[in-house]
């Protein structure tokens, strides 16, 4: 029993630094190309005439939340603050899962894994406690 418990809690670190790293990869592009990212919002967010201030604030709290993801703080908020982030992210690329042979549009399969996997560590939040700053309760048996 207590081996499995281990394999889950070395899944979910597995699952959390990969979901980290995809997401702090968007979240630097905020603040290398801001033009890029002012037309992401503006195409998929309908959010539009970003300037650049507005996007290093977004990135800035964006990037707060996921050190907080990264390191296991303040779970409930920052899981799923994450899985909020992902959850609009896949749902704004509609369009793109009603062409999918179109263009690079394929790849935009590729978030619904990571939106399972950003789903899956919310739930089971209060057993990932590897190389986290909050430990899982302990588990009798």
């Amino acid at each position: 029993m207590a081996h499995d418990v281990g394999r889950l809690r070395f899944s979910l670190l597995l699952l959390r630094l990969s979901v980290f790293l995809v997401m702090v990869m968007w979240t630097v592009d905020k603040f290398i190309n801001h033009a890029h990212a002012a037309r992401v919002f503006e195409n998929f967010y309908g959010i539009g005439g970003l300037g650049p201030a507005a996007v290093y604030a977004i990135g800035a709290v964006e990037m707060l939340v996921l050190v907080a993801f990264l390191v296991g703080y303040r779970k409930t908020y920052s899981y799923g603050a994450v899985l909020a982030f992902h959850g609009v992210s896949t749902l704004s690329a509609f369009k793109q899962y009603l062409q999918p042979f179109e263009g690079a549009n394929l790849l935009f399969f590729a978030a619904w894994p990571m939106l399972a996997a950003c789903l899956a560590l919310f739930l089971l939040r209060a057993y990932d406690g590897m190389l986290s700053v909050e430990s899982p309760p302990r588990h009798s048996g």
